[in-house]
Formats: C-alpha cells, structure tokens, sequence
C-alpha cells in the first residue's frame, strides 16, 4: 500500500506533491536532507538531494512557487541564490539562534531539517532569518579573504622562526612583519641560518603577494566601490577597512539608523537581566568577525598618540581615563562601535567629515552663553 495514497497527486518530476508546501533543508557538503510539510503540518516526503548546482535544479525546479528553509553555513550562499532563481521563497536561518536547533540533544542532519521545515510554516522570524550578499559583492569579499589567509599564514611562519630560534638562545631583531626576510639572521649562529632560511624565504614570498593583493584591492575600491572615498576620510581608515565596511554591510539602506549597524557587527553589550540583577556583560560579538577585528584596529590608530585630534579620539580616551587595563580595552571596543555608526553615517548622508564638529559646536556655544 503505498503511504500518503489519498492525498493530491504527486509531481512525477520531483516526487513532492503540488500546493503549499513548506521544506526545511539541512545543508551537508555532498548531501543534504530535505523535508517536506503541507500546510497543515503533514509531512509530505523526506529524503536527500546532492548538494551540487545540478542536484538542486533537478529537485527543486519543477515545482510551484513555495517556501524552503535552509541553515546558513558554507553552502548557503550559492544554494540560496540557485533556489531563489528558481521561484522559490527562500529564508536562510540563523541555527545559532534557534534554540531547538543548537541546543537539541538529539541533533541530527533529519531533525535539523524537520525543525527548519515546522519553524518555516509556522513563523519564518523564529528562525531569525538572515540575508545572504550578492555573488558579485561576494566575489569581491572574497579577495579580501584572499589577503586576510596570507597575512595570517605569514604571522604564523614569523612566530614560528622566532620561537624555534629562542630554543637554542638566538633571537630575530624586532620589526614589522614586511620587513622580516633572510637579511634579519645575519649574524647568528650557521645552525639559525641554515634551519631558518627556507621559513624566512617564504616570508618574504607572501610580503610580495600581500603587498600585490592590496595593490588589487586598492584599485577595486577606486574603480568599483568610489564611496570608499567617503570612509577614508575618517583617520584611522584606510582602502581595506573601507572596501570591507562596503562589501560586508552592501546595503546601506537596510537599517533604519546608523545605530544599528553597531549591532549587526555584534558590538551590542549581552544582556541577562531578571529581577534586580542587571550584570555587565560583554558584547555580543554576532556579525563578521573580520570586519570586527578591522574596526578594533581602527580604533587602536584612532587612540594612538600620533593620529589627529578628533570628536571620536577625545570621547574615547575620555572613557578610558586613567582607568586599568580592563577600562582601556572597553573604551576601544567603544570607539570601534562609534566609528561603525559614524562610517554608516558618512555613506548614507555622503557628508564631509569634519572630525571636530561636536567639539567646535560646544566652545561656541559656551562663547555665546
């Protein structure tokens, strides 16, 4: 008997029913398991698709309009796209925040796919859906990915060869990263230099291609991002912080005040009230996590002794005062929040900056009082 036989007849092509559907998709790297509901909360099918181009349209092209739920992940930028071309109502779940999802201890690829698919039918916001970039802006953010990956790689060789020196009592000169090649081991024991040699060569190698993926980078930001030019105003900013800022955000319009962008990059404090117990807690830290880190370093130039007088720099050493070490690191987490806000602002408004607006418009009004 075969199950499911009085419902409405099934698409030959894909083996789901036709009407209004619901599917949750549980993204695997070769396979992923879907499963299908009606509206009413049936299950229709469940079953596996190829996590390719290819697998994806033969499943899913041949049915109507409907909605299929899928977790954010590796694979969910392209498949969202491929869905979304299809016709279909795609929303791509934040896992981490479904409770059912990333706390379950019975968490599995069926399951994953089961909750996704009765979240979606019922509300598609329990899911806290997020929004994928576009191939192009992703194609761009990927070179500076590109870049992020040799520098880290070139850290690593650096720490290594001046560890491994340590342990037989030599150690590298102090520098700057693109200034560490072969020249640094004169003088040092031929032990040091011949085991050196060939990490140091291959520091060297990455300076050039780092310095050659900035030169790209630099000139993408010129040619096709033109409004880097309005966050680079800001001191502290340079092209690969704008050009970042640009790609990860892309829509400056999908927040309704510059505020909110210091949320999204995950600089919103965690919060765990109940009663009278209101805790000061850490920030969130959601979003990207690289662009985070660039707006930290941001504002560790915008703190430094040697960078210009401004609104932001005086606001934040203000908040650090003389306080410990701890009240430092807060102050810097806060100039790098105000420093999204401001670089949002800039882009929206297209104003020039002026980096002592807040500060002249209170000497005058202290002169006129």
């Amino acid at each position: 008997m075969k199950k499911n036989s009085i419902c409405p007849k099934r698409s030959k092509r894909s083996g789901i029913r036709k009407g209004s559907i619901t599917i949750g998709m549980d993204l695997g790297d070769k396979t992923s398991h879907y499963y299908v509901v009606d509206s009413e909360g049936e299950m229709v099918r469940e079953s596996t698709v190829a996590t390719t181009k290819k697998g994806m349209q033969q499943r899913f092209g041949g049915l109507p309009r409907c909605r299929i739920a899928i977790e954010v992940g590796t694979h969910s930028p392209w498949v969202s796209r491929l869905l979304s071309g299809l016709g279909h109502e795609v929303i791509v779940a934040n896992a981490r925040q479904v409770k059912l999802i990333s706390d379950s201890t019975r968490k599995d690829d069926r399951l994953d796919a089961r909750t996704l698919a009765r979240l979606a039918r019922i509300d598609p916001e329990l899911l806290r859906p997020i929004r994928h970039r576009s191939e192009k802006v992703q194609g761009d953010l990927m070179q500076i990915r590109v870049r992020s990956a040799l520098v880290d790689s070139r850290t690593d060789l650096i720490n290594t060869a001046r560890g491994l020196a340590k342990s037989i009592g030599e150690r590298l000169p102090s520098c700057d990263a693109d200034q560490m090649g072969v020249g640094k081991l004169a003088g040092m024991s031929s032990v040091v230099v011949e085991a050196l040699t060939p990490l140091l060569e291959e520091v060297e190698g990455l300076t050039v291609r780092i310095k050659a993926s900035e030169r790209k980078l630099e000139q993408l930001a010129g040619a096709e991002y033109p409004e880097t030019e309005l966050l680079r105003q800001v001191s502290g900013v340079g092209p690969l912080i704008a050009l970042t800022f640009i790609l990860t955000v892309e829509d400056p319009n999908r927040f309704g005040k510059s505020r909110d962008v210091g949320c999204y990059l995950g600089f919103r404090p965690r919060r765990s009230e109940s009663g009278q117990s209101k805790p000061q807690l850490g920030i969130s830290k959601e979003g990207d996590v690289y662009l985070r880190k660039l707006l930290v370093q941001g504002a560790h130039c915008i703190l430094s002794q040697p960078s210009p007088d401004t609104d932001l720099k005086r606001w934040g050493l203000k908040l650090a005062g003389k306080g410990n070490k701890n009240a430092k690191k807060r102050a810097l987490v806060a100039v790098a929040r105000k420093l999204a806000i401001l670089l949002h602002h800039l882009w929206v408004s297209g104003e020039v900056y002026e980096p002592l607006l807040n500060s002249n418009r209170q000497e005058k009004s202290k002169a006129a009082a």
